[in-house]
């Protein structure tokens, strides 16, 4: 029987653990938190590896790579298409949300007004990611900051050669052997992501979309439309020639993983996993693209802030003008630079957009208090959406850069 169980497809244990969490949540009710210490142990396991597997792979991927001036054209277009794809998300957002109209006759007079946060100023965010303490970085779990040390670290070894070749081979030894201790923990993915969705749906309920339908519906759309017509089309079929549904199946494992924790960086260890094993991605990209996607490529968080800023305006009544639409784009994109990547993050860097267009502290406060109480199963969609643009980006890069292999991406997967 547990040979039968490992031989069924691990995105197939994960889907079934979903759908059956859903059900045993909804029969369970909030008696289902009972079981909620299973998904946070899943989530301190995944979490544990990420800090020593981005910083081993890193240095192990840019040793690999034998010339250090292959990660300035590396950085270059690993920033440039974040920034478009976040733009392109930002844009189907406020083109659904003109549309569809979600804020139009909502009534907020029961709503509880939700505390704001007031988010981290981008230029702090800059200056953080040299570490004062690189030790402290690497305990505290700053991601920016340990790719930049690592990043140092890497092109030293680069520079002295032969002398650095002991610190380069345990490097690269290590890197296989996080690989190796990530692929047990996935082993736990379906237990986890069982726990973690019962317990969604035992104290939120699933039911709780149906107060907002038209504007989860939009939110839904537009996650759809974005992976879909940009990472599907634009990019893998258009632009790199290659099949969609290859991708796509490729990342289901790291989608889904995305979906059930709500969080990015809890995600990492998966996607680097999928991204060298489904997708063909060498590690030097892999250990780079990736934990800097985790950190500041938010397509999904883009598109949601937007619908949500455009859902505040219909409803208090404020006309948008064209200049206000590009504010909100313009706004969003560099607000979604700085979102944490952990669940919920989004509901408390919508103050920065949503001011931009007049709307007042108070007022945001009853959206916020408004969307919080079913912002989780928005968050699991937008997460995953995440997740698969960095994924997507991050097979762009290692097509332009030569370290891409199609064997690998076109090989067939274990259904």
């Amino acid at each position: 029987m547990l040979g039968r169980w490992f031989e069924i497809a691990l995105w197939k244990r994960i889907l079934g653990a979903m759908l059956l969490g859903i059900v045993v949540g909804m029969v369970w009710g909030p008696g289902a938190e009972n079981i909620a210490w299973v998904g946070t142990l899943f989530i301190r396991l995944i979490r544990m590896v990420v800090v020593p597997l981005v910083f081993v792979t890193l240095i192990s991927g840019v040793v690999s790579m034998g010339d250090p001036s292959k990660l300035g054209s590396l950085g270059v277009k690993t920033l440039a298409i974040y920034m478009a794809t976040t733009l392109a998300a930002i844009t189907i957002g406020l083109v659904l949300a003109a549309f569809m109209q979600p804020g139009v006759g909502v009534d907020l007079s029961n709503a509880i007004p939700g505390q704001i946060q007031e988010a981290i100023p981008l230029s702090e965010r800059l200056m953080n990611i040299v570490p004062s303490n690189p030790i402290a970085a690497l305990a505290e779990g700053n991601i920016l900051a340990i790719i930049f040390f690592a990043l140092l670290v890497g092109v030293s070894l680069l520079t002295i050669g032969e002398k650095g070749k002991p610190v380069a081979d345990l490097m690269d030894s290590s890197s296989d052997m996080m690989l190796r201790i990530t692929h047990w923990v996935m082993e736990a993915a379906p237990f986890g992501v069982f726990a973690l969705i019962a317990r969604m749906a035992g104290t939120q309920g699933v039911a709780a979309l149906l107060d907002v339908v038209t504007l989860a519906f939009a939110v839904l759309l537009a996650c759809l439309a974005h992976m879909i017509l940009v990472h599907g089309l634009l990019i893998m079929k258009l632009t790199l020639k290659l099949s969609p549904v290859m991708f796509f199946r490729g990342a289901r494992d790291a989608m889904l993983v995305a979906f059930s924790t709500s969080s990015s960086s809890a995600t990492l260890p998966v996607s680097m996993s999928v991204a060298e094993e489904n997708l063909g991605i060498s590690p030097v990209v892999a250990s780079t693209v990736l934990p800097l996607g985790a950190t500041i490529n938010m397509d999904g968080t883009a598109l949601y802030v937007g619908i949500v800023s455009v859902f505040a305006a219909q409803v208090f009544g404020i006309e948008l003008s064209f200049a206000d639409y590009v504010l909100i784009a313009g706004t969003t994109t560099l607000v979604s630079i700085g979102t944490a990547a952990v669940p919920g993050a989004s509901l408390f860097l919508m103050a920065a957009v949503m001011e931009t267009i007049g709307i007042t502290p108070e007022q945001i406060a009853l959206v916020i208090g408004f969307i919080f109480a079913f912002d989780r199963p928005l968050d699991m969609l937008r997460t995953a959406v995440n997740i698969g643009g960095d994924l997507s980006v991050s097979t762009a890069v290692a097509n332009w850069e030569g370290e891409f292999d199609k064997e690998i991406f076109d090989r067939p997967l274990k259904y």
